[in-house]
């Protein structure tokens, strides 16, 4: 039940919103909310109330998790979601308000942000994805998130926790939680957890397995995992699962959807089928025609997210166009690119593409990947010879690319 103040507040974040709009200033979902807020600061609090929520969080994946996680509960009814990625207090607020009705939320929530938004809206289920190093300018320190996360856990016991449990940070943020539900998603970066974060001692690794050589701190069996056909699930549960998104990081985020749907009561079959259908995230993933090429643009945001992204890569088209900005949001200390592997292409037209373009060809040529420089994102794509292009962005990157080619 909302308060009269809280009613107030968001009428006034409405029409913020409708001006933002109708002066061509933006969409208005961050605006209203931020205009809400400042009103009401207990607004996110109130429009949490009567809901069953998912909050999802992690370095990568974020948003295509949340969408699938929307998709599977919907099969339980409406459900409200920030499906354009606006993951601050804000844009939960715009998104809650925009569907008053529904009586289940996916939320994706900025990994800073999961301990006092949690205390809002006091999620029902919690999606643990990865942790990696992000936005080195403004994130920090990733051991420190994950213990801020590990105290915002403690405050909701009641909560599931649906943890990935081949990644160490978000194992270590769940481990003492009483109601976890691990699912084996993957984790091919492993960067930024080669000492334990609860001991500092080395993490030793044998296949999939890790455990720490200081502690009784190890990797758990998971409730849920997938393969390259199917995903499976207690009690014996084998489901066929082909997804419309490729690779297997994505496969490990529908995993992790699906588990988190069934927590709330969906039935497996039917969060499958549901998760299957997701075929872009907010213009990720899309195949676009851009004059004489086909372009399949993809973001990635940090050496966890590129290693992902690069692997999905087509190697044999026509090109693959590279561009890379260095704006606030993307975070302006690019040394991070010295950490992803670039050396796998050859025999592949790469373009070097967006405003930090120079640094990113500077590191190509260390890598000893023969590519050009053509700062300009489409005319990056329209130098590759006719036909395919795969075009890898990151955050700014991407934005701009999709503005110019919707």
């Amino acid at each position: 039940m909302l308060t009269l103040r809280g009613r107030a507040a968001l009428a006034a974040g409405s029409t913020a919103r409708w001006a933002s709009r109708v002066t061509g200033r933006g969409a208005g979902a961050m605006i209203g909310g931020l205009v809400a807020m400042t009103l009401d600061r207990s607004i996110l609090g109130q429009l949490g109330q009567g809901r069953r929520s998912v909050v999802v969080t992690g370095t990568n994946g974020k948003s295509t998790t949340t969408r699938m996680t929307a998709a599977a509960l919907a099969t339980l009814g409406p459900v409200a979601s920030n499906s354009e990625g606006a993951n601050m207090d804000a844009g939960l607020v715009a998104a809650l308000a925009g569907a008053r009705d529904a009586t289940l939320a996916a939320l994706e929530v900025d990994e800073m942000h999961v301990p006092h938004v949690s205390d809002a809206v006091s999620p029902s289920v919690i999606v643990l994805l990865n942790l990696s190093r992000d936005q080195l300018d403004r994130v920090g320190e990733i051991n420190h998130i994950e213990r801020t996360l590990r105290g915002g856990l403690a405050r909701h016991p009641d909560a599931v926790i649906v943890a990935n449990c081949d990644d160490v940070l978000m194992t270590s943020a769940a481990y003492d939680s009483p109601n976890v539900v691990w699912v084996a998603a993957g984790g091919s970066w492993a960067g930024d957890s080669v000492s334990c974060p609860r001991s500092g001692e080395i993490i030793e690794r044998n296949g999939r397995d890790w455990y720490s050589t200081g502690s009784d701190f190890k990797r758990p069996s998971p409730q849920w995992w997938f393969d390259d056909t199917h995903i499976y699930g207690p009690d014996g549960l084998v489901l066929p699962m082909t997804l419309a998104l490729p690779g297997a990081v994505n496969r490990g985020n529908a995993t992790q959807a699906v588990a988190a749907a069934v927590a709330l009561g969906a039935d497996p079959a039917a969060a499958v089928a549901a998760v299957s259908g997701v075929d872009e995230v907010a213009g990720r993933y899309r195949t676009v025609q851009i004059g004489t090429h086909t372009a399949r643009i993809l973001l990635a945001k940090n050496p966890a997210g590129w290693q992902e992204a690069l692997s999905m890569v087509d190697k044999h088209g026509a090109g693959v166009v590279i561009s890379v900005n260095g704006q606030v949001p993307d975070g302006e200390d690019l040394s991070w690119l010295w950490d992803v592997r670039f050396e796998h292409f050859d025999d592949t037209v790469v373009v070097a593409a967006g405003e930090r373009g120079t640094d990113l060809a500077v590191r190509l040529g260390y890598a000893g990947v023969e590519h050009s420089l053509v700062h300009d994102t489409v005319a990056a794509i329209d130098s590759c010879p006719p036909g395919h292009v795969e075009v890898i962005a990151n955050y700014t990157a991407f934005l701009q690319l999709n503005r110019r080619i919707s």
